[in-house]
């Protein structure tokens, strides 16, 4: 071979060098594992049942919600109460407080809070023939309607924890996906005293919670801020049931 030869072959190899070293170099990154990284797909939040009774134990936040009727002063320093202490709440309203009433439904969405339907008469819902189910959940959702320009997201069986499949099924026709159900029930309603009241909440709320509290009741006025303290230093918020549920 000749000297021209040897010095030509010499030259195109130190130009070939860095593209063989690279392509091995890729090569065997990718073997390795260590090329691009790629996200692993982003999972579809699980959609609601029909029945909600708390979030995702991961939140870090609750929602109180209100079974709604009862005094209007009370009802007001209530909110007063939750708005101090930088809470917002689901109010989940009777029909017929809401015709005796209807300026609360206004100062409930003014305090920054949520609204729902529990049926227009409180009856025990369960037990009704399915017209007189269907009339109670229509008669309160238009009552909402006309005065807040929405149906509101919820639907609570009244007089019961958990709605029949007929309720179900009555309360998706008339534009409620899910019903709102609890995991924690504070007892408010028997009146058994502020420091009653706080110790149910405390010892069963969790992350995701929904407490179920009563408008109407001084006593739960009395617990709230003790209540919504206990939350702080659990590191929870007190959010809207729409909000804690992503709905």
């Amino acid at each position: 071979m000749t000297v021209a030869c040897v010095r030509r072959r010499t030259a195109l190899q130190a130009l070939l060098a860095p593209a063989l070293l690279a392509g091995c170099a890729e090569a065997a990154g990718s073997r390795e594992g260590s090329g691009p990284s790629r996200k692993p797909p982003v999972k579809a939040a699980a959609p609601l049942p029909y029945q909600v009774a708390h979030a995702s134990r991961r939140s870090t936040a609750v929602s109180l919600t209100f079974h709604g009727q009862g005094e209007p002063a009370l009802a007001k320093a209530l909110l007063r109460e939750a708005e101090r202490g930088g809470a917002r709440v689901t109010v989940m309203a009777v029909g017929s407080w809401l015709d005796t009433y209807p300026a609360l439904a206004k100062r409930i969405l003014d305090g920054g809070h949520e609204i729902g339907n529990h049926t227009q008469n409180h009856l025990e819902i369960n037990a009704l023939s399915e017209a007189e189910a269907r009339a109670e959940i229509e008669q309160c959702a238009r009552r909402l309607k006309v005065l807040t320009g929405s149906r509101g997201k919820w639907f609570r069986p009244s007089r019961a924890h958990r709605a029949t499949p007929l309720v179900q099924r009555l309360a998706r026709q008339a534009g409620y996906p899910h019903c709102l159900s609890y995991d924690v029930d504070s007892r408010d309603n028997t009146d058994p005293g502020a420091a009653a009241v706080r110790e149910y909440v405390a010892g069963g709320v969790e992350r995701g919670s929904v407490v179920s509290l009563h408008l109407g009741h001084e006593g739960t006025i009395e617990a709230l801020p003790a209540i919504l303290d206990d939350l702080k230093g659990r590191g929870l918020r007190a959010v809207t049931a729409a909000e804690l549920l992503d709905a």
